[in-house]
C-alpha cells in the first residue's frame, strides 16, 4: 500500500510540473481534467488519512496528554498519602483524618437498592429468590416485618457503659439475626469486639453484631430482616449465650433500646 501511495504522489508531482510548464508536454484538455480528478481522488488529505500523517490526532475519545496527566496525578496522590502516613508529625493529623474518613466512607449499597426497587417496582436481579409455601418465587428483599430480635433476649449490659452498644443475653447456641434488611459492608474481626458483622441499611444507618461465636454470611451479601448472621458466644457453663449489638447513624451511635425492645 505504501509503494502504491508513493507512486501516485510521484505521478501527481510530475503532472503538476507539466501543467506549470504551460502544456508543453502535450497534454490535452481531457487529460488535464483527468489530472484534477486524480488529485481530488488521491490528494494529500487522502494520504494523511491512510498513513496517519502528522496532523492525525488519533481516536477522538482518547487524548494521550489527558491520559498521561491522569496517571501523573494518580501517582502524586499516592505519594502524598504515603508521605502523610510515613511522617507521623502532629501537623499532618488533620490531613490523615481527612484521608481516613474518605477511605472509610461507605458506598450506599442499601440506599441504591431501595431506590431501584421503588423506581422500577422490582428487586435487582442479582439477589437470589426464595420460594413460599405455594412454590411461588419471592424476592429476597421484599418488605418483611419492621425489626427482628432474638426470642427470650435481655440486655445484659446497657448503652450507658460505653456509649456505643449493648450486650444482649439469649439462649445457648442461639442465632443472631439481622434487625432489618440491608447490605453487609463488613465481615471480620474488630479490636475488642472479635467476630463482627456490619449491615448498611437503606436509611444510611448501620447495625453492628459483634462478639460472635461464628459468622454465616459474606461481605456485600444482601440480607433480609430476621436472616441469620451467625451464632452467639456461649457462656462457660453452656447455659446462655451473648453478643454485642449497636446502631450507628452517621458518626453517632444510638441507644438500641430507643429503637427496639429486647425484653
Amino acid at each position: 500500500m505504501s509503494n502504491r501511495t508513493d507512486d501516485i504522489k510521484k505521478r501527481i508531482a510530475k503532472r503538476k510540473q507539466a501543467r506549470q510548464a504551460g502544456g508543453v508536454s502535450g497534454l490535452s484538455k481531457d487529460s488535464s481534467s483527468f489530472i484534477v480528478r486524480d488529485e481530488e481522488r488521491y490528494g494529500h488529505e487522502r494520504f494523511s488519512s491512510i498513513e496517519g500523517g502528522p496532523n492525525d490526532s488519533g481516536h477522538p475519545l482518547f487524548r494521550k496528554e489527558v491520559f498521561m496527566f491522569k496517571i501523573l496525578l494518580s501517582v502524586c496522590l499516592v505519594l502524598i498519602v504515603a508521605i502523610l502516613y510515613k511522617n507521623q508529625s502532629p501537623q499532618f493529623d488533620s490531613a490523615r483524618q481527612f484521608v481516613k474518613g474518605t477511605m472509610e466512607n461507605d458506598f450506599q449499597f442499601a440506599a441504591i437498592t431501595k431506590m431501584y426497587e421503588e423506581r422500577f417496582g422490582s428487586p435487582l436481579a442479582i439477589f437470589p429468590k426464595d420460594k413460599n409455601d405455594n412454590g411461588e418465587q419471592v424476592a429476597q428483599n421484599e418488605p418483611t416485618t419492621p425489626y427482628a430480635v432474638p426470642v427470650n433476649a435481655r440486655v445484659l449490659q446497657g448503652f450507658e457503659v460505653n456509649g456505643q452498644g449493648i450486650t444482649v443475653e439469649t439462649g445457648s447456641k442461639s442465632a443472631v439475626k439481622a434487625m432489618n434488611e440491608g447490605v453487609i459492608t463488613f465481615v471480620g474481626n474488630k479490636d475488642e469486639l472479635g467476630k463482627t458483622v456490619i449491615i448498611q441499611h437503606a436509611d444510611g444507618s448501620h447495625t453492628w453484631y459483634a462478639k460472635l461465636q461464628s459468622i454465616d454470611v459474606s461481605l456485600y451479601q444482601f440480607v433480609k430482616t430476621g436472616q441469620e448472621l451467625g451464632k452467639v458466644m456461649d457462656s462457660e457453663d453452656g447455659q446462655t449465650g451473648t453478643y454485642y449489638f449497636a446502631i450507628k447513624k452517621g458518626e453517632t451511635f444510638i441507644d438500641p433500646i430507643q429503637v427496639i425492645s429486647f425484653e
